[in-house]
């Protein structure tokens, strides 16, 4: 009997040495081999490579003898996918091949009548379904599992098929491999894949298996088995065995299936076949080891006899994944690096927040751009004054704005989760919602925004209304309506366990854009090694604070503004102090006050009003102010360092608190070296100005407290022209952070709160690979990034180097920062750990090279 390994290298018998790889065989074909190597009981099986299917879609016709003379005259066959990822899909699995009526006469009289002629019927209708491409509706006529079923089914196919239903077992096998190989590289099936992930080019192998029946006398069946659950990851026998079925039929009539173990609801293959059971779990142990990974068993048994078809790796929730690795290096079955490089870093975000469980219905409402993950359930209000209206009364609600200012601070603080009608990846609703760890979804354009109505209305036409429940989740980017079942957030010491053998790996350290307490208060419990960003702005607009800030802006000298300013610098020194405290003495770097003054004063007409009862003035000087303080274009105008120079009181009050925060931290037992941080500066003047300020202030400090402290100072680099000039600013300098949110707006001439509006097109059309705002543009931004770094360094070699951005916890960002020799990203808290494994992996990638 010929080897067809010898003579078709194509066409391959499954041996222990039988070249088998999963790039030109695929994932199925080489794990049997696997199996195969550990002598458990697989079938006869022969492969098709990639290059054998691709010939077959194309017209070849093979010499399927070829392949039947390597299987005992009797047996039946089945054929299976096997591509180089499972998640790529492919044709479904055809059992039975080689049912003919001979055969059917003679498993008669070897397995029973009724089971002989249930296997071909399964075949005759599965192979016109598949094969011949009939009607499946053709059969829905034919009732019972006998012989005028059989008779009926034989004919019906005749009759839609215009030809007898095929007895030559090489013309249906030779037919069925044709078929799948052009399933596979159908225009449908290519498109459904690329979504995926997979390439255009994809290959698809197939596997040729003999059948063992699971279908006769004596104990016959077939089932699946695991050793773990898949949603928790824990050990768990899982499975379903079903007496008298074949394939995976257990878990599709799970009502009629068995459990594997005994167990008290039920009966159990483990009572019904001891041996083969035990067998089983022997087997699912053997494959765990050798294998290195969880395995689900794809088994049959025969007459008692049991038989492994296939094994695949056990699906697994984001959390099952996490303690499956842990618990496997835990074991010395793997590394712990290999274990840290089996988790994607963005799953690492299920564990994190809040989800909807996969099993829940949805009734999707619009979509938009998933801004901040997780998924929280509330009432629609409209407005900051509702949320907090609707948190005081202890209902969870849904901030709806058409988009969020720094006034809808409050509101978002006690929401369960926003939306927003504009906006992108780096809006201020999606910025301050990542750092909360709110769900948000921006940019939720296929729905209607009528605030002021008090209304939304949802991609089909439904009318919501405040009050109304919907659920946010900020990892798809979908509006559901009503409530759904959510899976909790689980951190135990699985992952505090994998986090710390990530860290023992990465050489780029992490920090978190803080700027509360409590958001501080996470970056520590993320481990996040100090805070990079502190954003000041957002600490003055709770309403004690906001009244004064106004009448900073309605001072008409600086003796009245510093005297405004006065009543904010005790709750300011408040702030670094707890921030300081809390983070234990890890650096925290404080930006300056950076937004335009505007965004201080009301918009609305009433607002405006209360505004001039409370600094007792004309609402008409409250209008001039406002109109005289408007910029047509506020985000490239009077803001971050230019305020500074032009109303220095305000970098004065601010160096002032940070430098009394330090001398009281550092006397309470905290010793803190506090880093201060100039923003939007675009020229070395800029610096010099505010840093001769900021040092006199730091004397007088030194002098009214008789102490001594130590501070460093950086600029925010987010300017095209502070990167090209980086070594002039580098050295007044101690640090420069590039914040590349605003670098990429100023790059590309974009806003990045309105590009979201056409950017999925862009995208679409290739114009651009990825939102530059969610994905970092390492070659345009990433010059000037360059440029920076190395103007930067030239300058000053001991300059510390960091992105701020949101584009920090980004694996593609890390790798940019490594490669061009930055000190540390900083990124939103809830993203540190995504962060922290990122790197990890990327270090881990550099030692295999």
């Amino acid at each position: 009997m010929r080897n067809p390994a010898h003579d078709n290298p194509d066409v391959t018998l499954i041996t222990p040495t039988s070249p088998m790889a999963t790039p030109t065989h695929g994932g199925r074909a080489k794990c049997l081999q696997r199996l195969v190597r550990l002598d458990l009981p697989v079938p006869t099986t022969i492969a098709l490579s990639f290059a054998s299917v691709h010939k077959l879609a194309s017209g070849y016709r093979p010499d399927v003898r070829e392949i039947l003379e390597k299987f005992p005259s009797d047996a039946l066959l089945c054929v299976r996918p096997s591509s180089e990822d499972p998640d790529w899909g492919g044709p479904g699995a055809i059992l039975n091949i080689g049912m003919n009526d001979d055969r059917h006469a003679i498993l008669c009289e070897r397995i029973g009548k009724d089971a002989a002629t249930e296997i071909y019927l399964r075949f005759i209708q599965n192979y016109a379904i598949d094969v011949a491409r009939l009607d499946a509706e053709v059969f829905d006529g034919i009732s019972g599992t006998g012989s005028k079923a059989l008779a009926k089914a034989l004919s019906v196919y005749e009759d839609e098929a215009e030809e007898p239903f095929p007895q030559d077992p090489a013309v249906q096998l030779a037919e069925i491999l044709r078929s799948m190989a052009r399933a596979w590289e159908g225009t449908t099936a290519r498109l459904l894949r690329q979504a995926k992930g997979a390439p255009v080019d994809a290959g698809l192998g197939l596997v040729v298996q003999q059948m063992a029946l699971g279908l006769g006398t004596g104990a016959c069946g077939s089932g699946v088995l695991q050793l773990v659950n898949s949603e928790t990851g824990l050990p768990q026998i899982t499975g379903r065995y079903l007496s008298q079925s074949q394939g995976r039929e257990a878990l599709d009539r799970r009502s009629e299936s068995i459990y594997l173990e005994k167990d008290p609801r039920g009966p159990s293959l483990e009572e019904l076949a001891p041996e083969a059971f035990a067998a089983l779990k022997d087997h699912a142990a053997l494959m765990r080891r050798k294998l290195r990974e969880e395995m689900q068993i794809e088994f049959t048994i025969e007459d008692g006899k049991l038989h492994i078809l296939d094994g695949v790796r056990v699906e697994r929730s984001a959390r099952a994944a996490l303690k499956i690795v842990v618990r496997l290096a835990e074991d010395g079955i793997i590394t712990k690096q290999d274990a840290v490089m089996r988790i994607e870093p963005r799953a690492l975000s299920e564990l994190l927040h809040r989800q909807v469980a996969a099993s829940s219905p949805r009734d999707v409402l619009g979509t938009g751009i998933a801004a901040s993950p997780g998924a929280a359930t509330g009432k629609i209000v409209f407005t900051s004054e509702a949320a907090q209206a609707s948190a005081a009364r202890g209902e969870p609600c849904v901030l709806v704005r058409r988009e969020t200012s720094p006034e809808d601070i409050r509101g978002m603080n006690v929401a369960a989760a926003v939306l927003t009608e504009r906006g992108g990846m780096t809006s201020h609703a999606a910025v301050i919602g990542r750092g909360l760890g709110l769900p948000c979804v921006v940019g939720a354009t296929s729905m209607r925004f009528q605030i002021k109505r008090r209304t939304l209305t949802s991609a089909d036409g439904r009318v919501l209304r405040e009050g109304d429940e919907i659920t946010i989740d900020g990892s798809s980017g979908q509006v559901l309506a009503g409530s759904v079942k959510m899976i909790e957030a689980n951190l135990d010491d699985t992952f505090r366990t994998f986090m710390s053998w990530a860290d023992a790996e990465r050489d780029i350290g992490v920090r978190a854009n803080a700027d509360t307490p409590a958001d501080a208060k996470t970056a520590l419990h993320f481990r996040a090694q100090g805070i990079g960003l502190c954003r000041t702005e957002h600490m003055f607009f709770e309403p004690e604070r906001l009244t004064p800030m106004r009448e900073m802006i309605f001072a008409r000298d600086p003796k009245d503004r510093a005297a405004a300013l006065e009543l904010v610098l005790p709750m300011q020194r408040a702030d670094f102090i707890e921030l300081f405290q809390i983070m234990q003495g890890q650096p925290v770097c404080i930006r300056l006050f950076d937004p335009p003054l505007h965004e201080f004063l009301p918009t609305s007409r009433s607002g405006q009003r209360e505004l001039a009862d409370a600094l007792d003035i004309p609402v008409s000087d409250v209008t001039r102010r406002i109109d005289s303080l408007a910029e047509y274009n506020p985000m490239l105008g009077m803001r971050g360092v230019r305020l500074g120079i032009s109303v220095p009181e305000i970098y004065d009050m601010q160096a002032r608190a940070i430098f009394e925060a330090t001398v009281h931290s550092n006397k309470s037992g905290t010793p803190i070296v506090p880093e201060i941080m100039v923003p939007l500066v675009s020229a070395k003047r800029e610096v010099e100005l505010v840093r001769g300020r900021i040092e006199a202030v730091a004397a007088a400090v030194r002098t009214e407290k008789d102490a001594d402290f130590s501070y460093r100072l950086g600029v925010m680099v987010e300017t095209p022209r502070a990167c090209l000039r980086a070594g002039d600013i580098a050295e007044h300098t101690h640090f420069l952070s590039f914040g590349t949110n605003d670098l990429t707006q100023m790059a590309y001439g974009l806003s990045r709160d309105d590009a979201g509006r056409f950017m999925s097109e862009y995208v679409r059309q290739g114009v651009f690979e990825e939102d530059p705002f969610h994905i970092l543009d390492t070659e345009g931004v990433g010059e000037l990034l360059r440029l920076g770094v190395e103007r930067g360094r030239s300058a000053r070699p001991n300059v510390v180097l960091s992105i701020c951005g949101e584009h920090a916890a980004h694996t593609e960002s890390i790798a940019f920062c490594r490669e061009a020799g930055f000190d540390y990203v900083s990124c939103s808290p809830f993203r540190v750990p995504v962060a922290r494994l990122a790197a990890a992996q990327l270090a881990l990638a550099d030692k295999m090279k």
